[in-house]
């Protein structure tokens, strides 16, 4: 079935050509299967959005002309990405003259690069002719992060350009496996997890503590939510995948005490500061929401009494080689931190759209040196605590370690939008189209990366973006990996199902995280659910990157459950996903029940909660007939029981969710909701209701008993 939608117009020839060549879409497949031609508003929306004036035909046709010779006019393209030991570099040169091309690696050392004999493609650009010339990489280039200088002398003017060469692995190693054991690990969101020594939610010192059990059970890995930096005034933005910055992390995560330079308060200090800690751990049984706003106030006051304490010189010298190591990315990342508080302070606003070179921003930065060197010196902070996570992990006995998460995109109006600006699409964010969960499609509230603009500064955000998640990790699961494929665009003034998709440069994008989990040594895992072409699968597969397998989501060809033993091979297998209710939650139709109440659905409740029970029930037949529960089984029998039946698939890892280990039915998240749930404020508790605290985790029954059925399962054991 076919279908046009009805804003805007089918769009023309000259204007599809136009969009095709900058990678917008101007047609796709809905979920339900229908051809939808995109709208040529939205068309002309996104362009504009991405520099490009399709206002009229004649704009239309210039812009066409421009895109088609902006590559010929540059002697080497500003980035090219190939794989070891294969691809090329395209050198477009003047008429008449000729052209040296050299190789400066990493390390320094430099390189000519011989030209074959070829048969080069010529054009006219700009009245003159300039032609195409292919140079082979060489097989022996290592990998890492090259600069390619080529020089054009003779009949059409000298001229010397440079670009960088990012030469990526082919494939990532898969991860090992003990003879005869696989791998499973658990999944956690680590603010819900909270300890007695906690400041009122999950903390750094929580995640080492929660690694050594996870280890200590058998685990060899513990993945936990994006910890990336959020705002630093309240109200605090409870979304981890709503950040404002995506390559500087929280410090609401912060364990105050565990700062060696707390030892050193003075009296009158620590008593404040003790005062601060017993507030704010007052609040850790509470099992109805997390409060960051209040955890931050605590945590804010008593980070400032620390970081009046003088460093020692061996601290100052670490902290210093912190901050030279992030460079103007962090300084600017600081300032951000810094007006955001002297706004909120005296009401002061700087102008939306400032720029960060601004004179007014170069005034503000000198006047609050103060508050930039605090944010700097909370970046060193949480460094270090996650690297002592980090090395609990291995101490446990983990063969991976943490498993970072990496939220999809930023907020509108934090860091990274503002002091990258230049590299995100104004007007337009981030969604998802209606799909058979959310039927409205969704809104994000994020601005898309400029593709063009990625190549053009080299990729290099991305790759920073990585190394700083990458440091303290031995995997990083990358949340909708799809947007390194393709994301879908929603230009400002549209609802979230008139948008369109935006290709971007997979090959490139995939290479440079390819390369930095090859020097991190990680495990990459790509949230692959939902629309995803079967090819894109393919691929992450040759690249040696995991899927996502998500049980309830895995289907045969009837509709029933699919066999564990046909699950993907080259997979994180689970469970249920921190958008699906808890499987005590799911089994009771949580999801169907929350969604009524929350006005989500687009069908009758009747219609969806049948559907939903003979998922279930064919699910529980599935059980029953391998042996795996028994009539009258309990809640806890069907959890394990899932988990066993999830152990007979081949997948290389498989996950379980803390709150399927002890009993919770609330969901973290809902999707398509914002005011309206409780997103990601949910405190980790038990069937009853009551708090569970991170101390009495290894003795709870019901954690040890399922973790105990899948090692049994996985280890082959009655």
């Amino acid at each position: 079935m076919s279908r046009d939608s009805t804003v805007g117009v089918v769009p023309d020839a000259t204007l599809g050509s136009l969009a095709e060549a900058y990678g917008v879409a101007t047609e796709y497949w809905s979920f339900s299967g229908e051809h939808v031609r995109v709208p040529a508003t939205t068309l002309r929306a996104v362009l504009a959005a991405m520099g490009v004036d399709a206002s009229d035909d004649e704009a239309v046709e210039h812009a066409l002309a421009e895109r088609t010779a902006e590559p010929w006019r540059r002697l080497v393209a500003p980035s090219t990405v190939v794989r070891q030991s294969s691809g090329e570099i395209e050198v477009h040169v003047a008429d008449g003259s000729d052209v040296e091309v050299a190789l400066v690696l990493e390390d320094g050392s430099i390189r000519a690069l011989p030209i074959p004999v070829q048969q080069p493609v010529a054009r006219t650009i700009d009245g003159q002719t300039r032609w195409r010339v292919r140079v082979p990489v060489p097989e022996d280039v290592p990998l890492g992060w090259h600069t390619v200088e080529a020089r054009q002398y003779g009949g059409g003017g000298d001229l010397l350009e440079s670009g960088a060469l990012i030469v990526a692995p082919q494939r990532l190693p898969l991860p090992s496996a003990e003879a005869g054991r696989r791998s499973w690990g658990l999944m956690a969101q680590l603010y819900s997890v909270r300890s007695r020594r906690s400041w009122g939610m999950g903390d750094f010192a929580d995640l080492a503590d929660l690694a050594a059990i996870a280890g200590e059970s058998g685990a060899d890995y513990l993945l936990i939510n994006p910890v990336h930096a959020a705002d630093v005034t309240t109200p605090i933005e409870p979304s981890p995948y709503l950040p404002s910055s995506r390559r500087f992390l929280a410090p609401l995560y912060i364990r105050p005490e565990l700062i060696p330079e707390a030892a050193y308060l003075s009296e009158d200090a620590d008593d404040r500061f003790d005062r601060l800690r017993r507030t704010a751990a007052s609040a850790n049984e509470n099992a109805e929401a997390i409060d960051r706003d209040s955890v931050w106030r605590a945590k804010r006051e008593a980070l400032a009494l620390i970081h009046a304490v003088d460093l020692s010189p061996a601290r100052r010298a670490q902290r210093d080689a912190f901050a030279r190591r992030e460079g103007t990315a962090l300084a600017d990342f600081a300032l951000w931190c810094a007006v955001r508080e002297h706004e909120a302070e005296t009401g002061d606003t700087v102008p939306d759209g400032i720029a960060i070179d601004d004179p007014e921003i170069d005034r503000l930065r000198e006047r609050l040196s103060d508050r930039i060197a605090f944010h700097i010196w909370l970046q060193w902070v949480v460094d270090e605590q996650l690297a002592d996570a980090a090395a609990a992990a291995a101490a446990s006995g983990m063969r991976i370690g943490i498993m970072h998460d990496l939220a999809v995109g930023v907020s509108t109006a934090g860091s990274d939008a503002w002091s990258l600006g230049e590299l995100y699409a104004p007007g337009v964010v981030v969604g998802a189209p209606p799909d058979m969960y959310n039927q409205q499609g969704q809104n994000w509230n994020q601005p898309p990366w400029l593709p063009r603009a990625l190549a053009d500064h080299a990729y290099a955000p991305l790759r920073d973006m990585l190394r700083s998640l990458l440091r303290h990790a031995g995997a990083l699961r990358i949340d909708h990996i799809l947007g390194f494929f393709r994301l879908w665009w929603i230009p400002q003034g549209l609802g979230p199902g008139e948008g369109t998709y935006v290709r971007y440069d997979h090959e490139a994008m995939i290479g440079v995280l390819a390369l930095e989990a090859a020097r991190a040594g990680a495990v990459i895992i790509g949230e692959d659910l939902g629309l995803v072409e079967p090819w894109v699968r393919d691929y992450l597969a040759e690249r040696g990157i995991l899927g996502t397998s998500v049980l309830w989501f895995e289907s045969s060809d009837d509709g029933g459950p699919l066999d564990p033993e046909r699950y993907r091979t080259d997979v994180l297998a689970t469970v249920n996903t921190h958008d699906l209710p808890p499987t005590a939650g799911y089994l009771e139709g949580e999801h169907v029940a929350l969604r009524a109440r929350l006005g989500l659905l687009t069908r009758s409740v009747d219609d969806e909660r049948a559907d939903f029970e003979r998922e279930r029930d064919r699910m529980l037949a599935e059980l029953r007939s391998r042996g795996l529960i028994g009539d009258g089984a309990s809640v806890q029998d069907v959890i394990e029981a899932l988990h066993v039946f999830l152990a007979a698939s081949p997948s290389r890892l498989l996950g379980v969710s803390l709150v399927d280990a002890v009993g919770e039915k609330r969901v973290q998240n809902q999707p398509g909701t914002d005011d309206e749930y409780p997103n990601w404020q949910v405190p980790l508790a038990d069937a009853d209701g009551h708090a569970v605290m991170l101390d009495d985790l290894a003795s709870l029954p019901q954690y040890r008993s399922l973790v105990d059925a899948l090692e049994r399962a996985l280890r082959g054991t009655p």
